[in-house]
């Protein structure tokens, strides 16, 4: 989407899952287009694979797995350092 951050949340619908998902609503902006992936439909699981994801829940920002879901858990410092929640010039 043209002007637009493109941020996909990976989840599986879990507790923790709803958190981030929340929290990602929470810091992100105009410029910041929020997508929940469900997790359980094969084609998402399929795309989470190809990006890398290998935990939930997990954040991808423009294409890019965003740093601090590479191993541990989302943390809003490192997904605000990957652009959510700041507006597109």
């Amino acid at each position: 989407m043209a002007g637009k951050r493109c941020v996909e949340v990976f989840s599986a619908g879990c507790a923790l899952c709803d958190e981030t998902v929340a929290m990602v609503r929470r810091i992100a902006c105009s410029s910041c287009q929020v997508e929940v992936l469900d997790m359980r439909d094969p084609a998402v699981a399929a795309q989470a694979k190809s990006l890398g994801v290998r935990t939930l829940p997990a954040v991808v920002v423009d294409g890019k797995l965003a740093a601090c879901c590479t191993g541990a858990g989302p943390e809003e410092s490192t997904l605000r350092a990957a652009g959510i929640g700041t507006p597109l010039p």
